[in-house]
């Protein structure tokens, strides 16, 4: 059931799902890089947020563990939440996916503005852990987009007998490996990212 085998095969089910999780995760990292007005203030907000947090675990008495817990907890909760929750059609993993793509494009943006080195940030600050974390996001948001479709196909009549449990097996499979790949991503994080930064 939880073989990774299985969860290539799930991933081929929902091809549709994925390239309208990464076209949505684009769309949020080009409204962050043009970002201005409400949409400028709300990506201000979660980068606040973010430093303040960066800070305090910084500031810890062992760091590396401190922003390996957050790292973990915060990517792997959210990230198993939000395939359930598109069970609310879909729309919270939509949400989700633009506010993270926005943060990127914001970030990104805000840093070439400054003058920093754009390729340093790239490579040192989000490829080493960036690679497994982003597209675990975005195929965890991928799951919650079908699984919200087919609660919007159910209410038109139009799933088959059956069609739940195995759907419903497909996504707990995602989860645990959702899961597993975060935790490689927050290792790398916590470690190789953040001596790179450092």
């Amino acid at each position: 059931m939880f073989a990774f085998s299985r969860f290539l095969k799930d991933l081929g089910t929902i091809r549709k799902a994925i390239l309208l999780a990464l076209t949505l995760f684009v769309l949020g990292g080009v409204l962050g890089w043009i970002g201005t007005g409400s949409l400028q203030k709300l990506l201000e907000q979660q980068l606040e947020g973010l430093s303040s947090i960066s800070g305090e675990l910084m500031d810890s008495d062992n760091p590396e563990w401190s922003f390996f817990t957050f790292i973990f907890l915060n990517n792997s909760i959210k990230s198993v939440l939000v395939i359930f929750l598109g069970a609310l059609f879909g729309v919270i993993p939509a949400f989700f996916l633009l506010i993270n793509g926005g943060v990127i494009g914001y970030l990104i943006h805000l840093s070439v503005l400054q003058g920093a080195d754009l390729f340093q940030l790239i490579v040192k600050g989000l490829l080493p852990h960036g690679i497994i974390e982003i597209p675990a996001i975005i195929i965890a948001c991928a799951f919650g987009l079908a699984f919200g479709g087919k609660v919007v196909q159910s209410m038109f009549g139009r799933v088959r007998d059956g069609v739940w449990p195995e759907s419903m097996r497909r996504t707990l499979t995602a989860s645990v490996w959702i899961v597993i790949l975060l935790l490689i991503a927050a290792i790398i994080e916590s470690t190789i990212t953040l001596a790179l930064l450092s």
